[in-house]
């Protein structure tokens, strides 16, 4: 990565601090909590992390770390709105699973040209040689197929299917917000090697895309608590935008 970009990566991590975390972790700990130890116990979903931490490139900003993060809100938001739909515990469990699943594959192929679709179809396999079954991949590949912010979704042929599709992509679009400041984006202009000049011009049409995504959210529980996540987002990405222009911009310039 280039230093100017290390030092403004700094620059937003430091901003970064000054704002809250989203209420979701606070407001749902109880299942942030079971997430977590389901995510580390169960043995199918540990059979799918290994696979995924194996294969994917963890160079553009959406490698493993993301996908875990992507994997435990998923299954928070399955928790809270399975329970809402007055699952039962073994179902809860099951769709729990189905959730980290979906969430450690959905950017198995992030680089390709339409990469949900790839994504779907490489899934599928990974999924049919662990155990995969039926409705349960099927659904899982629906929903990657599914996650991309203004793509064709296609929607899913079950309740628990699209319910698990909505999961999924809020528990994505939620990294829009903060992590993408603090991590993703620079990440990505690494790998692109971006120049400093186009960086700043592409800047304000990148937080005009973060606005549309506010708009996305598809559960109940990620329309309450995901415009959140962008909002704290679009603050770092003003602030750190005023930073570039008064701190970085040549005055003859700006």
């Amino acid at each position: 990565m280039k230093k100017i970009f290390q030092q403004l990566q700094m620059e937003a991590i430091r901003i970064a601090r000054k704002y809250p975390a989203p209420d979701f972790y606070r407001e749902f700990e109880a299942e942030v909590a079971r997430s977590y130890l389901f995510f580390i116990s169960d043995a199918a979903t540990r059979q799918i992390h290994l696979c995924v931490r194996e294969t994917i490139e963890n160079d553009y900003g959406h490698g493993i770390d993301h996908c875990k993060k992507v994997a435990l809100d998923a299954g928070v938001l399955m928790l809270v709105e399975g329970g809402r739909a007055g699952y039962g515990e073994n179902q809860l469990s099951r769709l729990l699973r189905l959730a980290h699943c979906a969430g450690l594959l959905h950017d198995i192929c992030r680089k390709e040209k339409k990469h949900a679709r790839a994504g779907a179809v490489e899934a599928e396999k990974i999924l049919s040689a662990r155990g995969f079954q039926g409705g349960e991949a099927s659904d899982i590949c629906r929903a990657i197929a599914n996650h991309e912010a203004f793509g064709d979704n296609k929607g899913a042929d079950s309740r628990e299917g699209e319910l698990l599709s909505g999961c999924l992509y809020d528990a994505d679009k939620f990294r829009w917000g903060p992590e993408n400041f603090t991590h993703t984006v620079w990440s990505m202009v690494a790998y692109k090697d971006v120049s400093i000049d186009d960086f700043i011009t592409y800047y304000p049409r990148g937080m005009a895309f973060l606005q549309k995504i506010r708009e996305t959210f598809r559960t109940p529980t990620g329309r309450v608590y995901g415009p959140q996540f962008i909002d704290i987002g679009l603050a770092i990405g003003k602030d750190l935008y005023e930073l570039i222009r008064s701190d970085y911009l040549d005055p003859r310039t700006s």
